[in-house]
């Protein structure tokens, strides 16, 4: 699958398609998609970047829709655990994830100049890793994969 965030693509189109996978999953499973839950998913998808807790808290206040940290941590928690939003550990940020229900491994290629983030996603078998894990009797329940680097757009403005 093509990384989303460095590359052209219908924004709108992407923000409607995650909603809508969100919406139908929380009423097949009987899940409570709060307004305070989907407007955290809505502001990520609206900055396709990854954001703090606090930067989506702050937003959430100016809307009225509460000041204390446990609102958009709580928010953000639900829509880890159902496979909607990632934690990025390098900047300790959340991200919508680009491909929500697809079983899949994220990885993160984060620009280091302007921190820019692209998802793509590797296959669950975490080959190598896996293996590595299986040698030692370990079993691995999540698996986040970060690299760093530049973007396009700080490619092109280095080089010039």
């Amino acid at each position: 699958m093509d990384p989303v965030g460095f590359k052209d693509h219908d924004h709108a189109e992407c923000a409607a398609g995650v909603m809508a996978t969100a919406e139908a999953y929380c009423c097949d499973n009987k899940l409570q998609f709060t307004p305070v839950r989907r407007r955290v998913l809505e502001i990520l998808l609206e900055e396709h970047r990854a954001l703090g807790a606090y930067d989506i808290l702050e937003r959430l206040s100016a809307e009225g829709r509460g000041a204390q940290p446990t609102v958009a941590y709580r928010a953000l928690d639900f829509l880890g655990v159902h496979g909607f939003v990632h934690k990025v550990e390098r900047l300790n940020a959340f991200v919508a994830c680009a491909h929500p229900q697809e079983a899949h491994v994220p990885a993160f290629m984060i620009c280091r100049l302007c921190e820019s983030v692209a998802e793509a996603c590797l296959p669950p078998s975490r080959i190598v890793l896996g293996a590595a894990a299986r040698k030692a009797g370990f079993r691995i329940e999540r698996t986040v994969v970060e690299a760093e680097g530049l973007c396009p757009n700080c490619i092109t403005a280095d080089a010039a």
